[in-house]
């Protein structure tokens, strides 16, 4: 066989599995965990690795027969929906495959270019013209020609500062003669020239401290400013007078404290579900106008019809909690308000309208923040309801929410109440209408058939899309919930 053949042959056997599009719409997924590793032996439709996609984990399996060729991402890695991440040699008994993408013989790749040496190439071919750039290396140096006046000192001063920069001066012991400027014009800059005339400072008397003899700005400002006394008692020769002692309303400051955060700060990378939650709030806070409105209901009644639920035989087994019949009161309202159920196209310019309703439950997990639906919710039974909205919580606390689960949503519930919070102003899912926020359930002085009392009392909060829910609508919607949560057995008389 030849090399040509022998390497087809390999191909053939060695099968990549790309990372799917476990969703609608999905671009990239991050690799959870790996359940096989190099060498394995793996069967059609067994999972080979758990990924997280939009704020859901899922299991991947294998479409061939065969070993583990080759693990091509680490766990943690995120990876874009097509790229291969593992291959599997499907004919193992052919024996070893050859080692995955090793380049072929005979096949060597361009060294790259030294750098210095590039950079020397790049250097002989600039030619520097401006103050600060460099000057290129040059066998001879043209002597400048004489100019009068401002022309010949902006010439010197430019002239200095290049040769500085190409050749840092080498440092020599400082001495009074060392420092002592050239005979003739002192070297300075033509700024700097015009600030010591305007400070009324003689260049000729200044000692320069810049390259190659040049008077810089600062040598001006301090010449201009009267020397201390110590100073002057070093350069006349003579001993200084001993200074009083410092009284303590002059005792030094100490200089304020340097603040360090050292290992007190962590970096997480954003990505997974808190990165498609940042995305989700942010483009519906920025897209879709919110209102929010808030009533404050008595909820006694609805508290009592919880108790009776739960001792029901035809609720047996399943969770009854106060969420349950929120849920259903917010049904209630959008059969009676339909036009709340609807969704912003700006594509078209269209405002659709929906005759089903797929009712969220926002779900804090282990990984953030989900909001998976009950499909259909406004066909079913309580009974029905209080089953689906318990399996929904188990699975999304389990991380187990599949994509499907959390699409085509029309309307949410979060319920912040168990947290013990009131309420709060929910962001609206993209592609949603309405989100309703239920608060805690506290005990409070209530008006109640003309005398106050003890009751059981909550807050609501409902964000709309202004867009498409006017104010009146939006009113409706929440007096109705809140009107069903007071007085129960309207979930009779309002069916």
């Amino acid at each position: 066989m030849t090399d040509t053949a022998a390497a087809g042959a390999a191909a053939q056997r060695i099968r990549e599995f790309r990372m799917p599009d476990v969703g609608e719409g999905l671009t990239e997924a991050e690799i959870l965990k790996w359940y096989v590793g190099p060498g394995d032996t793996v069967t059609d439709g067994q999972v080979v690795c758990e990924v997280e996609t939009a704020k859901a984990a899922v299991e991947l399996p294998i479409p061939y027969n065969g070993v583990v060729h080759e693990l091509r991402f680490e766990e943690g890695v995120t990876v874009d929906v097509g790229t291969p991440i593992i291959t599997v040699d499907t004919d193992p008994s052919a024996g070893p495959a050859a080692p995955a993408e090793a380049p072929a013989a005979g096949e060597a790749e361009p060294a790259p270019a030294e750098p210095e040496a590039a950079e020397e190439e790049e250097g002989a071919k600039r030619q520097p013209v401006l103050v600060g750039y460099g000057v290129g290396t040059a066998s001879t140096k043209r002597r400048p020609r004489k100019q009068q006046g401002h022309v010949r000192d902006a010439q010197a001063a430019v002239q200095a500062e290049m040769d500085a920069t190409t050749t840092p001066p080498a440092v020599a012991p400082t001495t009074e003669e060392s420092v002592k400027p050239a005979a003739g014009r002192p070297l300075a800059k033509p700024p700097v020239r015009k600030l010591a005339k305007d400070l009324g400072v003689d260049l000729a008397v200044i000692v320069p401290t810049g390259p190659n003899g040049t008077i810089t700005r600062e040598d001006v400002h301090a010449a201009a400013a009267p020397a201390p006394s110590h100073e002057a008692a070093a350069v006349t020769g003579t001993a200084p007078e001993a200074a009083p002692a410092p009284s303590p309303a002059r005792a030094e400051v100490p200089a304020p404290a340097v603040w360090s955060t050292g290992e007190r700060e962590r970096r997480v990378p954003i990505k997974g579900v808190r990165r498609a939650t940042a995305q989700a709030v942010s483009s519906s806070a920025f897209t879709a106008p919110h209102v929010t409105e808030f009533i404050t209901v008595d909820v006694t009644r609805t508290m009592k019809l919880v108790q009776e639920l739960k001792q029901d035989p035809d609720m047996a087994g399943l969770r009854v909690n106060p969420l349950l019949l929120v849920a259903r009161a917010f049904l209630v309202a959008i059969r009676r308000n339909p036009e709340v159920n609807a969704a912003w196209d700006e594509a078209s310019q269209e405002i659709v309208h929906k005759d089903y309703v797929n009712l969220g439950i926002a779900a804090a997990t282990p990984r953030g923040l989900i909001v998976p639906n009950i499909k259909d919710a406004q066909a079913r039974t309580l009974p029905e309801l209080a089953r689906a909205l318990g399996e929904l919580v188990a699975t999304a606390r389990e991380g187990k929410t599949s994509p499907a689960d959390m699409q085509g949503g029309t309307a949410t519930i979060t319920n912040v109440g168990v947290f013990g919070v009131d309420t709060g102003t929910p962001i609206l899912n993209p592609g949603e209408s309405a989100i309703l926020a239920f608060g805690a359930v506290k005990l409070q002085p209530w008006v109640h058939k003309g005398k106050v009392k003890p009751r059981q009392v909550t807050t609501l909060g409902l964000s709309f899309d202004h867009r498409l829910v006017d104010g009146e609508l939006g009113s409706k919607v929440l007096a109705d919930i809140a009107a069903v949560l007071e007085h129960p057995k309207r979930l009779i008389t309002w069916a």
